[in-house]
């Protein structure tokens, strides 16, 4: 891996981290951080899948750990990250790749979110909890993330190729 990429990454983890922090609107029972999923967009686009879940994972382990994120952090970011990721690498289409996000995250995340919840933050909420305010934060930071790939591809700024 480069050196050119890693800095790249590095750069994408430190903008969702700083985002999170001073972007967030109320959805529903939870809050929405909608820069993580503009990120996941971004990384599945420059980088594919595997990095955009790397990203993803960090991004959500510093949350945690600075107290900006829950343990939720890891599968909304993740599962959305990976369906971004491929879904722009079978299409090389950015707007699929948003649609992967919302699909990894406001419906399969919040699915993953159920049992995962119950198992290690110890609620019993269901999937219609979940639900609205994964796909508020999802939907608006894809939106957020087709813009800028676009512009970033049109730069001849992608390093997925």
């Amino acid at each position: 891996m480069s050196t050119k990429k890693l800095v790249l990454m590095a750069m994408l983890v430190a903008i969702a981290v700083a985002g999170s922090a001073f972007v967030s609107f109320p959805a529903g029972v939870a809050r929405a951080y909608p820069v993580q999923h503009a990120i996941n967009v971004m990384a599945g686009v420059l980088f594919g899948p595997g990095p955009a879940v790397a990203i993803a994972f960090v991004t959500g382990l510093i949350r945690i750990l600075t107290g900006t994120g829950s343990l939720l952090a890891f599968p909304g970011g993740m599962i959305g990250a990976a369906l971004a990721g491929l879904f722009y690498l079978w299409s090389g289409r950015v707007w699929l790749a948003a649609a992967g996000e919302i699909i990894g995250t406001g419906v399969i995340a919040s699915l993953v979110a159920v049992p995962y919840a119950a198992i290690l933050m110890g609620t019993e909420a269901g999937f219609f909890y979940f639900m609205p305010a994964f796909l508020a934060s999802s939907i608006s930071g894809a939106v957020i993330g087709v813009v800028t790939s676009k512009k970033m591809k049109n730069a001849a700024f992608s390093l997925h190729n």
